[in-house]
């Protein structure tokens, strides 16, 4: 009979945690899981302004290039973070890196424009700004339980978007580039939150 209370409470314990630990997930935010970055899914609206924001500081619209972009939210440490990213992931997935993340732009654009989405007319934060980019991109990947970069994507241009990108980034690179992406995105985050300092209680 013991042992059976001592279940009953364990059990309780767990659920008790798993509803503290779902009771700190910020507003549209689930606990589902994401493709490749474990628990976290953003099902509100996009914060456009801020996609916006991070296509014109990558060279535009037309001319979107991530090279560009990694300067503009890196600054003078582009070289050391694009050695650094090279050392842990190595030249091929960071080819990867490079070449799908232009194409995840293309692609996103192109959907929106097919779904007659209004861009905004003025960007936020400021795309030449770096630290205030990374800043609201940073932002935009929390959780309420830490940094998830699919919730950042999620949130930088909707789930059901998202989506759609992925399932058009494997057609065309196949899952390991897709792969690739988020996981060097996601390092990239990580290492200009700790360069500028960003929220360093969620990384």
């Amino acid at each position: 009979m013991n042992r059976i209370f001592a279940a009953l409470a364990c059990a309780g314990l767990i659920a008790a945690s798993a509803a503290s630990a779902s009771a700190k997930l910020m507003p549209n935010v689930t606990d589902q899981a994401s493709r490749f970055s474990g628990p976290g899914v953003y099902t509100g609206a996009p914060a456009l302004p801020v996609t916006l924001s991070m296509v014109i500081a990558g060279g535009g619209p037309s001319n979107f290039q991530t090279v560009t972009l990694v300067k503009t939210l890196a600054g003078d440490k582009t070289q050391a973070e694009l050695a650094s990213l090279t050392k842990k992931f190595g030249k091929e997935k960071i080819g990867n890196f490079v070449k799908v993340f232009n194409f995840v732009v293309a692609d996103t654009l192109k959907i929106v424009k097919e779904k007659h989405i209004a861009l905004p007319s003025t960007p936020n934060p400021n795309p030449k700004d770096g630290k205030a980019l990374a800043a609201a991109l940073w932002g935009a990947g929390q959780t309420g339980n830490g940094f998830n970069v699919e919730v950042m994507l999620d949130r930088a241009v909707s789930h059901g978007i998202h989506d759609q990108v992925m399932k058009d980034i494997d057609a065309k690179y196949g899952i390991a580039a897709d792969a690739d992406y988020h996981a060097v995105l996601n390092q990239a985050m990580h290492d200009l939150a700790s360069v500028y300092g960003l929220d360093k209680s969620s990384m």
